[in-house]
C-alpha cells in the first residue's frame, strides 16, 4: 500500500504577491525549460479559466515518463493546487500559496502530500522522514532559480 510523505518549503520572490502569482500560474509549454528539464515537454489543456490539465513528458535514454496533473487556481487566495493523475507520484497533491511580504516582495509556501508508491506499508517513520527531506531538497532546488527568471521577465521591484 502506498505511503503518504509530507513536506513543505518556502521560496522568496522580489515581486509583489499578485505579480508573482500571475507569473507562476501562466502555464506554457516552455515551463519545463524554466524548471531545468531539458528533455521534457509540456502540453497545457485549459478546462475552465481556473482549471488546467498539464501533461509533462520526460525522456531519457530508454523510456518516456508521462505525468498528468490537474491544476486548480484560486486567484482570490493567490494559491493553486496540483494533483497528479498519472505518473510516479500518482494521487499526490501539492499546494502553492503566495503571500505578501511587503509591496515589493512575496513568498511561495509549498506544501506537499507525496504519495510514495514504491515504499512498503511497514516502512518506519525515520525512513519516511529521510524520504521527505530528500524530496524537499530536490523540489525546492527546482524552485531556487525561478526568482531570477521572474525578475528577468518582470523587472526588478525596488524595496519600499
Amino acid at each position: 500500500m502506498p505511503q503518504p510523505v509530507r513536506y513543505e518549503f518556502a521560496q522568496r520572490f522580489s515581486q509583489p504577491a499578485r505579480k508573482a502569482y500571475e507569473w507562476c500560474t501562466n502555464f506554457t509549454p516552455e515551463d519545463q525549460a524554466l524548471m531545468g528539464e531539458e528533455n521534457a515537454t509540456r502540453e497545457v489543456q485549459k478546462i475552465t479559466k481556473d482549471t488546467f490539465i498539464l501533461t509533462d513528458k520526460f525522456r531519457n535514454e530508454d523510456k518516456t515518463t508521462v505525468k498528468q496533473k490537474l491544476v486548480c487556481l484560486y486567484p482570490d487566495r493567490l494559491m493553486w493546487t496540483s494533483t497528479h493523475l498519472t505518473g510516479p507520484a500518482k494521487h499526490s497533491q501539492f499546494i502553492y500559496e503566495i503571500t505578501s511580504k511587503n509591496k515589493a516582495a512575496s513568498s511561495l509556501r509549498f506544501t506537499a502530500l507525496h504519495i510514495a508508491h514504491d515504499i512498503k506499508e511497514d516502512t518506519d517513520e525515520a525512513e519516511i522522514k529521510r524520504l521527505a527531506e530528500k524530496l524537499k531538497l530536490s523540489y525546492s532546488d527546482c524552485w531556487k532559480d525561478l526568482p531570477n527568471e521572474m525578475e528577468k521577465e518582470l523587472g526588478h521591484v525596488p524595496p519600499k
